[in-house]
């Protein structure tokens, strides 16, 4: 199993899930950090701009990389909607191995679970290792692990979200989902069916989601030894300070 798997799937979907779990409770955190770079902010994973738009539109020059074309589709439409095209360049590229010179980056940012994504121990190196090489030093690194996974409940064809998609008089849309639990590689994994029903016509689209569950001092521990200092642990996006019980995750750090 590897991390990227199951993305180009879920891209006719993303924006759909996230309306309806995280909506756009991160958006203003994310666009404070980011006015706050002295330089160019690159996103990691930027799937399809959801990010990547509002800061643009705060005025922030950034670039954003993503392994999935599918995803990158959406989000260049999305960039094209708004009028950023030239001001937001989005990449196909791997966050192991980052396709820019040393120093290109004031910022960098990995929201919502990205590195998480990367489900061995050496392509987590690869990434941390890689963030370092384009960071500036003194440069800022933020990134948001998925709360809790560990302790997520196991269930099995749980029917998680239901709603239209699209226009009114577009597809209905239910989400079937079943979460297990690897221990033994330290993953939470998600069976997702999106079912899309438009009229008498019905489309299934099935796939798998995994996550490695690492805790917020098991990821500080290793940007420790990226070369990194952590000067932030939040549990929340109005910068509350964090424990394990906390709903949300974040980390930020400077390049050592």
């Amino acid at each position: 199993m590897e991390g990227f798997e199951g993305w180009d799937d879920y891209a006719p979907f993303y924006d759909w899930e996230n309306a309806r779990t995280l909506g756009r409770r991160d958006v203003p955190f994310w666009r404070t950090v980011a006015r706050g770079a002295r330089g160019p902010v690159l996103e990691l994973g930027c799937g399809t701009g959801r990010i990547a738009v509002p800061l643009a539109r705060a005025g922030v020059t950034l670039v954003g990389v993503d392994r999935s074309a599918a995803m990158l589709a959406r989000a260049r439409h999305r960039v094209a909607r708004a009028g950023f095209t030239r001001r937001v360049p989005l990449i196909r590229g791997d966050i192991r191995h980052l396709p820019f010179p040393v120093s290109s980056f004031s910022t960098v940012l990995a929201p919502y679970g990205v590195l998480q994504s990367l489900l061995r121990e050496r392509d987590l190196a690869a990434a941390l290792a890689s963030v370092h090489g384009v960071l500036e030093p003194g440069g800022t690194f933020g990134l948001e692990l998925v709360a809790d996974l560990p302790a997520w409940e196991e269930y099995r064809r749980r029917v998680s979200l239901k709603g239209w998609r699209g226009r009114p008089g577009g597809s209905r849309v239910t989400l079937v989902e079943t979460v297990r639990q690897d221990r033994a590689r330290g993953l939470t994994i998600f069976d997702q069916e999106f079912v899309e029903r438009r009229g008498r016509r019905r489309h299934t689209r099935r796939f798998v989601l995994a996550f490695r569950t690492l805790s917020v001092p098991q990821m500080a521990r290793r940007l420790d030894k990226a070369g990194f200092t952590v000067t932030a642990l939040l549990g929340d996006y109005q910068g509350g300070r964090w424990d394990p019980r906390a709903d949300v995750w974040v980390i930020l750090a400077k390049r050592s």
